[in-house]
């Protein structure tokens, strides 16, 4: 249906600015439907907008719509070219900006000239100019060029038909297949060229001794039969070796024509000579001798096969070769060919021949187009000897080429040998010398007459020089070629003296010409003055030797003879008698039966010459003597129709075609040709040799033309008589025909072959018999005849293949396409079609034939229900067949494959296609039952399977899976009733990628959606309404289907979710009715969506409406909240899918990558107890870890895994990339893969406790050599640990802030570890660069809700600084500083970042006064390093510091500084003494300058002690440091006159003259006695921390909003260096840390920026010293009373929840407050505890009693290892200018002096208890009794990975890093812990090993076949 209307085109662009007005731009279309006054209102047609527009920005084109309505397609009145050619560059041009943007710059600049040219051949057409033709040539270069261009850009492949694009609806799809298919061929499969050509092009001879002219000769030559090819190509060169006309190209270049694929052969060559012209020798003076002579120069081959792969035309320098003797000249070339070196050498080093030579393939015609240029410049032919491969009708041709081959001359009475010369000339009958008839080769016109080589001195010359006579044939009889011999004289005349001369006639009296070969001619002799002008006198003498008389012996003895060889290529003259006997068989009809008999014998070449001579002779011959001579005639006949059969004479079939339509007369000779071929047919069955029956039947197809042409003579000439009996005679020999036909033989018979042999001539026939019988004869014949052959299919048997072969041509008749035959012989078609389809056998063969036969059926309903009923059931099956079947790894087999799969698809859509509701019906009640029908309905629906797959058809055939899928969507509205296949195929279907009309181009989508419409939606709304009508049925489907229907919610349609995402309710409610829950769809649900979404599939739109459509479903229903809950879970899980998948679109690993992961790895294990899902999602992780060189994260993520695994022989299956082994062996690669990745991250006291479980499980089964190999690999780490180093991490808090981080990011705060070497700068440029739309905040405040909920991304980071849980090792003495940094720096749970500031009034000459400290506490959910490189703080703390409490702990870090400087010292650990020399020059020179007494000053005046009351014990704390200072420093002083060197004596004084000004201006003139009992100096001589020093506890001051606590409660972790005796807080840090940044071994020191942690100006101290390469983390390598709580200081319990980031939440007071667990006598019940202080002092009764410690003291309390909000350890902190960024916030770098480098350690004790004046000591809770042997436990919401069983021992014990300790649990595990294994000889409780102790077999859970 098409209307008529007005279709636009915009020429101008348009904003649309006015009201209503419609935007568009140059190009697009529109459709008028309104005009008013200069304005049309219009519709836009690329998309659905109306409009007002302009009238002058428009032009005017007529139009037509197609389908109109909904759906409707406009379509342009102009060529469907150039329709395509707008809309392709209109989508190229989109996409060719797309090829600059992705750097494809070579793609972009060839599209860009192609778009170009096609614009230009666009205007072409345009403008109608063109002829025919040229417009053909066009539109066919236009369409190669769109193909190009659709091909490189990934485009669809358009099926056209003569260059025009096809509707695919007014084709049948077997149609739009075979042009897919063509179309795909062509582009992938070029046809290989059976004719070739060579291209020569002749540049230049390079030789250094040239002088002449030179002549050169190419022709090819075959090294295996020693013949050449061609003839010769002959150019001259002047005296420079360059052409001698170079503006005649057509003189340089050359084509050797024609030839075959057998010529292309290793063996044949192009051969060259070359012959100079000029002196007789090359080294005689000039101007001796004027005349000119040919001579020898040299030679050149090059084989033809190094031409076969060069694609180019490609120069060529052929080395020249001359020969030693000239005698060799002849066969020089082939002397060069086989190597014989003796006989030739080299010309000269330089000479070289420079040729251009290319092979190029295809016909003539074909070169003349694709290489225009070559032939309009001009380039000469060079023929092939003999006729080529194919030998074209109408092709003249007439050259005689005579090759000049040797002589025999005697002396003459000479004393030396001839120079002999020979002239040729061609003379025609009357004498004359034919003009230009002598031609030395191609490229130089035809010359009068030509001269020979001349050989010096031989009377036996061999010349081997070829020439070419092209004589016409009008002049050929009379005329004769004489050859004149000249002895050249090399006297100074240089005379040519004539001797004798030959001669030889070129035609026979009886017509024949000179026959082909060697002719040895007469040598007559003559005068020198001798005339041969008058030819007669000489034509009478003989010519040659081979036809004297017997009784001429006088010629006979001469001894002088010339040879010469003759080839005549004529496709008029002949040489053959026998030919011309028959022609001329009325002169002497005597000889017609030898005639006859002879003809079979004759070449050919020969008939095909005289093809219609020929025929009319035997028609002739047949019409005088039919009785006598009919046989043979026939005979004949069928001899001459086969030679047609032969492909070199092929093409002489329309000659004959000719012939029999126009020239034929034999109107009597029907009836003898039925007659014999009647005979002949009747013969078959009993004949023993069938051959020459086969040649009869073979013939069969000519043999009926002149049958029925013979008889429309007659009917013509007597009008029509006879009509009955000559149809009598055809039926007849139908009769006879049927009768063999019907024959059954087994196996490969003479007479099956005879059938074969018919069968394949027999379609051939149709044609002709339609010209007498009607079109129901014709096909009455046809079936009788086909209906003859047996049915039963023989596998062995020829004749079946030959049947379909039959069939196809049948099919392909003109007489099948009439309806009235094709009712006829349908039948017999599809029965024997049918045989062979349920055989399998000759598939390609029956696709061919259904394919034909779909392809004319028109909805006939008698055709089309025959074609179901017969073969809908067996293509169906061999669909199936074909699919299943395995592909053959050959590529032609695969191609075959591909190709006969495709066919039956096409016919199977073909057929449906046509079939109508009737059809339908008629089919289903062809069922006898139901269960024949629900086999046949699964059989389609997996066919329709089948199709849809991407690998159906190639990527670019959108077109045709577009119309299977139309196809299958109508199938299937009507086949429905088998539902599961019927869910999975429509599943499968909206799947496809050619459906997913949101990749597709805007013109693309709108062509479809005009076409078909969104057939997802269709599907869809299908797949709704039959899920209603199951009814209860739908418990069958529940939850099978539930994956599938997912898929299809996820295809981003929104009226397909919409449609879609409600058969998720019913199924929840169907399975709440069933179970009474629904965890079956909760469950599949959410294995489903993982691996949709990691495909890429759902977005977050899908996420809102899956939640808002399935909320609003549930909300009456009475299950409405757990239906909440399962949608809020699913929702959750959307979320991080999404945030997942979108991370990992990213290319480089990152923290967001391994975050994501991370919190969707938790959620699987904590919140859907998913634990196959949470174990693939644990390995995602590990390799993105390894990826990153996380190697320690790493291994505990791997042991996430290995913790799950038992000590066991359970066999586990394979899984991910384990094979199947059992859990001991998996778990045993885990560790060994763990302890490796420990290794490479340098977390070897990890490794080490790994090693060790492996080495007991190793000792247990008494397999030494692998416990060997343990110990020595435990002993490995060892001592990495003491000889490498670490570098110490920093790190760093991180806050994501708005609502467009993703979701486990947003409004949330991490603390991360940074990589090696990595500062506060580089950290937050690496966190930007992975959130590049994210605002640094550049304030450390918190942020408010505006920050919060807005919609941007905001970081805030600064860095912070580690507490570490592990004190008893950090004030252990003599403890290596390598060993102790592991204990700073891993395990860490908490982290702190102090805030200095001002309260109240600041007092500007004493800033300490009011200096305080806002210190935060950062809890995290898991200790660092962990699984990742950052956790989640759980827990944020801010107490304030008071000034004094501020100064007490700068003072005691700077004492712990100095007491550990001189330990080293004393124990010479350091390398030279100056660290320890700054250290003290840092603190007396500042106090010297006013340090200490600035304390003073602010807090031991009156005025102080009587305001704060409160501070009386602090204030007496702080007076005994600064004694104690002194004090250290008088020992410090001691040590360092011990050690210094003598160049830094006057220093020394210097220090200690200053020290007496300290001691006295702080009035100490002795130390009290609490100092001088704590001495520095112990009895190895190393100084002793005061370990039993007890610091005072200040009470909570009430008034304030912020928990205040005392400095003893938090401890200064500050990485600055302050002196504590500065009178300028600010220049005395600055001083201190300054010196003491020098110290490059032993301390870190680092300045505080004066600016936020976030300034850009921060930047390091160019006296940071390298905290040592980050490995030195502390060592195992301790007493033997330390190694059980070592060994347990990396173990974890299995019971941890794997949640690193959402951890199971338990009540925050259950975790152990720190300064609970240490080994101080610190009493813990001081009354001056603060509040929280107590709080946390009575949790302690709730904790797992602590194991027994070793304390100096002598008292029954058990030491407290101390917590780090107590003490400070004895070592110090890397000097990070990251972390020292952390405690400045803009203000007075007095901050500095509130934190000590000691971070997060308490102040050591002295073995000697030191009375507190302050706090009396009490007694522990009784919960903390001595003799316990509990593990330490500490409460985590992410329990590590490992369970420790600490053993009673003597040894003191090292507290067990928190990251891999046993946490009490309150609630049980997500999953059911496994019950500890224990391990004999090392888990033993009481130290002894119990062999009876059984091990507890596992639970049997899903997690132990992973």
């Amino acid at each position: 249906m098409y209307a008529f209307l007005l279709f636009v085109a915009v020429l101008a662009s348009f904003r649309g600015t006015v009201q209503h007005g419609l935007p568009l731009e140059i190009g697009d279309t529109v459709q008028i439907l309104e005009k008013c006054e200069g304005t049309v209102q219009v519709h836009r047609c690329n998309i659905a907008q109306l409009g007002i527009f302009p009238t002058n920005f428009i032009h005017l084109k007529n139009a037509h719509v197609k389908n109109k309505g909904q759906f409707e397609t406009v379509l342009p009145v102009e060529d469907t070219v150039i329709t395509e050619m707008t809309s392709t560059l209109r989508d190229w041009g989109a996409m060719w900006k797309q090829l600059y943007v992705k750097n494809e710059g070579d793609l972009f600049h060839r599209l860009w000239h192609v778009m170009n040219e096609i614009l230009d051949l666009r205007r072409q057409v345009l403008v109608g100019h063109l002829t025919h033709d040229r417009m053909r040539d066009v539109k066919q270069h236009i369409t190669a060029r769109l193909d190009w261009g659709n091909e490189q850009l990934g485009l669809d492949l358009v099926p056209r038909r003569e260059f025009s694009m096809v509707d695919p609806d007014e084709i049948s799809v077997t149609e739009l297949y075979r042009l897919m298919e063509h179309r795909h061929r062509k582009k992938d499969t070029p046809v290989p060229a059976s004719t070739h050509h060579l291209f020569v092009h002749m540049k230049s001879l390079m030789s250094a001794n040239i002088g002449e002219e030179l002549e050169v000769y190419f022709h090819i030559y075959d090294g295996r039969e020693n013949r050449p090819l061609s003839e010769r190509f002959f150019v001259r060169l002047n005296k420079s070796g360059l052409p001698k006309s170079p503006e005649k190209t057509e003189r340089q270049c050359t084509l050797f024509v024609d030839l075959g694929s057998s010529d292309l052969r290793k063996d044949v060559y192009i051969v060259v000579h070359i012959i100079r012209i000029g002196r007789m020798g090359a080294g005689e003076k000039k101007n001796v001798c004027s005349v000119q002579y040919r001579r020898p120069f040299g030679c050149a081959v090059v084989s033809i096969a190094d031409l076969l792969t060069a694609d180019s035309k490609d120069d060529h320098l052929l080395k020249v070769y001359a020969c030693n003797t000239e005698s060799e000249w002849f066969q020089i070339h082939e002397n060069i060919i086989k190597k014989a070196n003796s006989r030739y050498n080299l010309s000269g080093s330089n000479t070289g021949l420079s040729v251009a030579l290319q092979l190029l393939h295809g016909d003539i015609e074909q070169l003349r187009r694709e290489y225009m240029v070559l032939f309009t410049r001009g380039v000469s032919i060079t023929r092939k000897l003999g006729f080529s491969d194919v030998i074209m009708p109408g092709e003249m041709r007439n050259d005689l080429y005579i090759t000049l081959e040797r002589g025999e001359f005697e002396k003459g009475g000479k004393s030396v040998a001839r120079n002999v010369e020979i002239t040729v000339y061609a003379l025609d009958i009357d004498g004359q010398i034919l003009k230009s008839q002598v031609a030395a080769g191609s490229g130089e016109p035809g010359a009068d007459e030509y001269h020979s080589l001349v050989l010096y001195h031989n009377n036996s010359p061999r010349w081997a020089e070829q020439i070419k006579l092209p004589i016409p044939v009008d002049m050929f009889r009379g005329s004769h070629v004489r050859f004149e011999f000249r002895h050249c004289s090399t006297k100074d005349k240089g005379e040519k003296k004539l001797f004798g001369y030959s001669f030889v006639p070129l035609m026979q009296e009886d017509g024949r010409t000179l026959p082909d070969g060697i002719h040895e001619l007469i040598i007559h002799k003559c005068e020198e003055n001798t005339s041969l002008a008058d030819c007669s006198r000489y034509l009478k003498l003989p010519f040659s030797k081979a036809n004297l008389p017997s009784n001429n012996q006088t010629l006979k003895g001469i001894k002088e003879s010339f040879w010469i060889t003759s080839f005549l290529c004529s496709t008029k003259l002949t040489q053959n008698g026998d030919m011309l006997d028959l022609l001329k068989w009325r002169a002497h009809p005597e000889r017609i039966n030898d005639s006859l008999s002879k003809l079979k014998e004759i070449d050919g070449s020969e008939i095909v010459k005289f093809l219609q001579d020929t025929l009319d002779t035997l028609f002739g011959i047949l019409d005088e003597s039919s009785q006598r001579y009919g046989l043979k005639v026939f005979d004949s006949l069928v001899h001459i129709i086969n030679l047609l059969q032969d492909s070199k004479f092929q093409h002489f079939k329309p000659v004959m075609d000719t012939y029999i339509e126009s020239h034929f007369a034999g109107a009597l000779s029907y009836r003898d040709l039925i007659k014999v071929l009647k005979w002949y047919v009747d013969r078959i069955v009993d004949a023993e040799h069938q051959d020459h029956i086969q040649q009869v039947l073979k013939a069969s197809e000519y043999i009926f033309k002149y049958i029925i042409q013979s008889r429309r003579l007659f009917s013509l000439a007597t009008g029509g008589q006879h009509e009955e009996e000559f149809r009598v005679c055809i039926h007849e020999l139908f009769m006879s025909i049927r009768f063999f036909l019907s024959q059954e033989n087994k196996g490969i018979s003479p007479v099956a072959q005879t059938q074969a042999v018919f069968l394949r001539t027999f379609p051939a026939v149709y044609g002709e018999l339609l010209k007498i019988f009607t079109v129901r004869e014709v096909a009455g014949f046809i079936r009788e005849t086909l209906g003859s052959l047996p049915t039963t299919v023989q596998a062995d048997c020829p004749l079946e293949t030959v049947k379909l072969q039959c069939i196809a041509k049948t099919v392909e008749d003109q007489l099948y396409i009439n309806p009235e035959s094709r009712c006829l012989l349908l039948p017999v078609v599809l029965r024997l079609l049918q045989a062979h389809m349920q055989e399998q056998r000759d598939q390609v063969m029956c696709a061919r034939i259904l394919t034909s036969m779909l392809s004319l059926i028109k909805k006939e309903e008698n055709e089309v229900q025959l074609i179901v009923e017969s073969l809908l059931g067996v293509l169906l099956r061999t669909i199936l067949e074909i699919s299943n079947r395995p592909q053959s790894a050959g590529p032609s087999m695969r191609l075959q494959f591909q190709d006969v799969t495709g066919e039956f698809v096409a016919c199977l859509l073909a057929l449906l296609r046509q079939m109508s509701d009737r059809h339908y019906q008629h089919m289903l009640q062809g069922f006898s039952s139901k269960d024949d029908l629900r086999d046949f309905l699964l059989q389609i629906f997996t066919v329709f399977r089948i199709l849809i797959r991407p690998e159906m058809f190639p990527k670019d055939w959108t077109v045709m899976r577009l119309v299977t899928n139309n196809v299958i969507i109508t199938t299937v509205l009507y086949l429905s009733e088998v539902w599961d296949s019927y869910f999975y195929l429509s599943v499968i279907f909206i799947n496809q990628p050619c459906l997913q009309l949101e990749s597709f181009s805007p013109s693309k989508r709108k062509k479809i959606l005009e076409k078909y419409g969104d057939m997802r939606v269709m599907m869809g709304c299908e797949i709704f309404s039959m899920w209603q009508n199951l009814g209860e049925h739908k418990l069958n489907f529940i939850p099978a289907m539930i994956g599938p229907f997912l898929e299809v919610t996820l295809v981003p349609q929104p009226d397909l979710r919409n449609v879609m995402i409600p058969i998720f309710h019913d199924m929840m409610d169907w399975e709440q009715r069933r179970s009474g829950n629904f965890k079956q769809v909760e469950s599949k649900l959410i294995d489903k969506l993982d691996s949709l979404m990691s495909e890429g599939k759902g977005d977050e739109t899908y996420r809102e409406l899956f939640n808002s459509i399935l909320l609003k479903k549930i909300e009456r229903e009475t299950w409405r909240e757990s239906g909440i809950s399962l949608i809020a879970t699913v929702t959750r899980l959307m979320e991080r899918l999404l945030d997942y998948r979108d991370c990992m679109k990213l290319g480089e690993v990152d923290g967001k990558k391994i975050g994501c992961t991370v919190s969707l790895l938790n959620f699987y294990k904590t919140e859907l107890n998913k634990e196959e899902m949470y174990i693939r999602y644990i390995h995602k992780l590990y390799d993105l870890h390894l990826k990153a060189q996380n190697y320690t994260e790493a291994s505990y993520t791997l042991l996430l895994y290995d913790e799950l695994l038992e000590w066991s022989d359970r066999p586990l299956r394979e899984f991910l990339n384990y094979p199947m082994q059992s859990e001991w062996q998996r778990k045993e690669f885990l560790h060994l893969t763990i302890v490796q990745n420990f290794d490479r991250g340098k977390c070897w006291e990890n490794g080490i406790i790994l090693c060790r479980e492996l080495a007991d499980q190793y000792e247990s089964f008494y397999d030494y050599r692998n416990l060997s190999k343990m110990r020595m690999m435990e002993a490995s780490l060892y001592d990495k640990i003491m000889d490498q180093q670490r570098l110490e991490p920093e790190f760093f808090r991180v806050g994501f802030y708005g609502k467009k981080f993703p979701f486990f990011l947003r409004n949330k705060e991490f603390v991360c570890r940074g990589h090696d070497y990595e500062r506060l700068e580089a950290f937050q440029q690496r966190m930007l660069n992975e959130f590049p739309h994210a605002i640094a905040m550049q304030h450390v405040n918190q942020p408010d809700q505006t920050i919060y909920q807005a919609e941007a991304q905001y970081l805030q980071i600064y860095a912070v600084t580690p507490i570490p849980e592990s004190q008893d090792v950090l004030q252990r003495d003599g403890v290596p500083d390598n060993i102790k940094s592991f204990y700073k720096f891993n395990h860490i749970w908490r982290f702190r970042y102090d805030r200095p500031f001002h309260k109240g009034t600041k007092d500007k000459e004493n800033e300490f006064k009011s200096l305080w400290v806002e210190r935060t506490t950062l809890t995290l959910v898991q200790s660092l390093p962990g699984i990742s490189r950052w956790f989640e703080v759980e827990k944020r703390e801010v107490v304030e510091v008071s000034p004094l409490e501020n100064a007490i702990e700068v003072i005691e870090n700077k004492n712990l500084q100095l007491r550990t400087l001189i330990t080293q010292c004393q124990n010479r650990q350091m390398q030279n003494i100056n660290p320890l020399t700054m250290c003290l020059n840092g603190v007396i020179d500042a106090a010297v300058n006013g340090g200490l007494a600035r304390y003073q000053e602010a807090f031991f005046v009156k005025d102080y002690i009587m305001n704060h009351p409160e501070d009386g014990d602090k204030i007496g704390r702080l007076r005994e440091l600064m004694f104690e200072q002194a004090h250290i420093l008088e020992c410090g002083l001691a040590v360092h006159e011990k050690f210094v060197p003598q160049d830094m004596r006057p220093l020394h004084k210097k220090l200690v003259d200053q020290f007496h000004l300290m001691k006295s201006s702080l009035g100490i003139q002795e130390f009290p006695a609490y100092v001088r009992a704590s001495p520095v100096h112990f009895t190895n001589g190393s100084p002793r921390t005061c370990r039993n020093s007890v610091p005072s506890i200040i009470s909570p001051d009430g008034g304030r909003g912020v928990t205040r606590r005392s400095p003893l409660s938090y401890p200064a972790v500050n990485r600055y260096s302050s002196s504590s005796l500065s009178s300028q807080a600010s220049n005395e840090v600055s001083n201190i840390t300054g010196q003491s940044e020098s110290s490059d071994e032993v301390f870190n020191m680092q300045p505080s920026p004066s600016t936020s942690s976030l300034s850009s100006n921060h930047s390091a101290s160019p006296n940071v010293t390298s905290s040592a390469p980050s490995s030195a983390r502390g060592s195992p390598q301790m007493a033997e009373k330390h190694k059980h709580s070592r060994e347990n200081a990396c173990l974890s319990p299995r019971e941890r929840p794997v949640s690193a980031i959402f951890p199971n939440p338990l009540d925050p007071a259950q975790r152990a407050p720190p300064h609970q667990i240490g080994d101080a006598t610190l009493p813990r019940s001081d009354p001056n505890l603060s509040a929280p202080d107590k709080v946390s002092a009575k949790n302690t009764s709730s904790q797992s009693p602590l194991p027994n410690s070793r304390s100096p003291q002598k008292t029954t309390v058990p030491p407290f290892t101390p917590s780090p909000t107590e003490c400070q350890s004895s070592s110090l902190v890397s000097s990070s200018p990251v972390l020292s960024g952390s405690y400045s916030s803009g203000i007075s770098s007095l901050s500095r002096c509130s934190v000590s480098e000691a971070s997060g350690t308490e102040l050591p004790t002295s073995d000697h208890p030191l009375p507190h004046p302050l706090a009396p000591p009490t007694t522990l809770p009784t919960s903390l009794s001595s003799g316990s042997d509990e593990p330490i436990r500490r409460e985590n919401k992410t329990p590590p990975p490992y369970n420790v069983f600490m053993r009673d021992n003597p040894r003191r014990p090292v507290p067990l890093p928190h990251s891999l300790s046993i946490p009490p649990q309150t609630d049980p595990p997500a999953l059911p812990p496994k019950p500890h294994q224990l391990r004999t000889g090392s888990m033993k409780l009481d130290g002894t090993s119990d062999p009876r102790v059984p091990r507890p077999r596992p639970l049997p859970r899903k997690v132990s076949q992973l």
